[in-house]
């Protein structure tokens, strides 16, 4: 007599099936607790702790001609530079104005190709997309360092991305949530104060591309008491490039 060969999985295989996939789902997203505070305050290099005699003033979303060059314009009257966080489909778009924030000084580096949740984004989508980024960042400013993910979500294939394009990861330690429909001019000083001290890197937006319209303005109008109020305090304010993060 001859035995049926039960083929089907066991209870012990079905069950396993989501515990696999839910591990999956922690590697995927596992590197996106960098966003919280307290992680981020134990890895400093990730936050953007530098040298403590200087800040760090970086801006994300564009370059937008509606808004960017307000931003250069008042930098340059206050004498110091920034870097500047470029999503690729606008900086295809403007290119004349990501050479203009690099011939005056400032820094270019890669926010990724379209403001978009990394977490959620289909496999291999932000490989492509960031090489994409780092390839015309390099073509227009000559060099690409830096990377950090929109809404400083960190998946594993935008940490490996970016390490193949030679990328360093780099999100904040404070913000000034200019992006608010309720934020002033005021709001953003003294978000950005209550946390503001040598060493910080500090996020602002030079354009409302992923906000409500009109958000860049706050940010634009709190720059120069920003930039007084870190000179008071003795610090000097520059780009990424300056900052003298030390990375392990």
């Amino acid at each position: 007599m001859r035995t049926r060969l039960d083929i089907s999985c066991p209870p012990i295989g079905r069950a396993a099936l989501p515990l696999g996939l839910a591990c999956l789902a922690l590697l995927h997203a596992g590197p996106a607790v960098t966003w919280l505070p307290p992680v981020r305050r134990r890895l400093p290099s990730i936050a953007g702790v530098g040298d403590p005699g200087h800040v760090a003033l970086t801006f994300d979303d564009g370059p937008h001609p509606g808004s960017t060059p307000h931003f250069l314009d008042e930098l340059g009257r206050l004498g110091c530079h920034a870097t500047f966080f470029v999503l690729g489909e606008l900086l295809e778009r403007h290119e004349w104005l990501g050479r203009r924030i690099v011939a005056e000084g400032h820094e270019l580096a890669v926010h990724g190709w379209r403001h978009g949740n990394p977490l959620l984004a289909p496999p291999g989508r932000l490989t492509a997309e960031i090489g994409r980024t780092a390839d015309l960042v390099r073509a227009v400013g000559g060099r690409a360092t830096w990377y950090r993910p929109p809404y400083g979500a960190l998946s594993l294939e935008a940490l490996l991305a970016a390490r193949l394009r030679g990328l360093r990861p780099v999100l904040w330690t404070v913000w000034g949530r200019d992006w608010e429909a309720a934020a002033t001019p005021g709001s953003v000083l003294a978000t950005v104060a209550a946390g503001l001290r040598g060493g910080a890197t500090v996020l602002l937006h030079d354009s409302d591309h992923a906000s409500v319209p009109g958000s860049w303005r706050p940010a634009l109008d709190a720059l120069p008491a920003l930039v007084e109020r870190c000179r008071v305090m003795g610090l000097r304010v520059g780009p990424l490039r300056e900052h003298g993060i030390a990375f392990p």
